[in-house]
């Protein structure tokens, strides 16, 4: 029924390496992605552009259908190769990526119908931590890329959205920390620190949390 799309297609400027690649805790940050998310799913494929990198996690491995069109086309691709009904796409480089919210997700998908199950933060949609239908949603990004559309959110006002409400991500995620991506050594070290328990989440880094 879920297809889980992991996208490793960035370009890590700001790590100065493949951050997917990078040792979290001792091994590479998208297998810890994998670990926490591969219950949820009944097929797990990996979107990059290299993927003689990641030929060892033993993962499907699927490169662009549209080269250079972004994370609208990553976001395309993934959702294109999904075997699949539903998609639950995230991006690598979430190391407290929830599977609470994907089946909270899918169940909310199931009740009512919708085209995408998403969160929104005080920074916009979170479109690389969510749940989307695949034959409602193909068409639409098609269409967005047909007409040159680069953001990746532009397609989402013509789907039928059940966007999480505050309440619901805190009970979801209290710590408020599954769309914090981390972009930096510091922010990766800071990462380390708290899924160690060396350190608690203060909320000063990443996305904004929720109102």
């Amino acid at each position: 029924m879920l297809t889980l799309a992991l996208q490793a297609g960035g370009q890590s400027s700001r790590m100065g390496e493949d951050k997917a690649l990078k040792l979290f805790l001792g091994r590479p940050l998208i297998q810890r992605a994998i670990e926490r998310l591969a219950p949820i799913a009944d097929e797990i494929l990996i979107t990059t552009n290299r993927p003689c990198e990641y030929e060892f996690l033993n993962t499907r491995l699927v490169p662009d259908l549209i080269t250079g069109r972004g994370p609208l086309g990553g976001l395309y691709t993934a959702i294109a190769s999904a075997t699949r009904p539903l998609v639950a796409v995230a991006a690598c480089d979430l190391p407290f990526a929830s599977p609470l919210f994907f089946e909270s997700a899918h169940r909310l998908m199931v009740e009512t119908e919708a085209d995408v199950v998403i969160a929104k933060t005080t920074a916009g949609y979170e479109p690389f931590h969510a749940l989307y239908r695949r034959a409602a949603c193909l068409p639409l990004i098609q269409a967005a890329l047909a007409e040159d559309v680069w953001r990746v959110s532009a397609w989402l006002s013509n789907a039928k959205l059940r966007i999480f409400s505050p309440a619901e991500m805190r009970a979801i995620d209290p710590s408020g920390l599954c769309f914090w991506n981390v972009n930096t050594p510091a922010e990766f070290l800071e990462a380390e620190q708290i899924a160690s328990g060396r350190s608690t989440p203060d909320r000063a880094h990443g996305k904004p949390p929720f109102g």
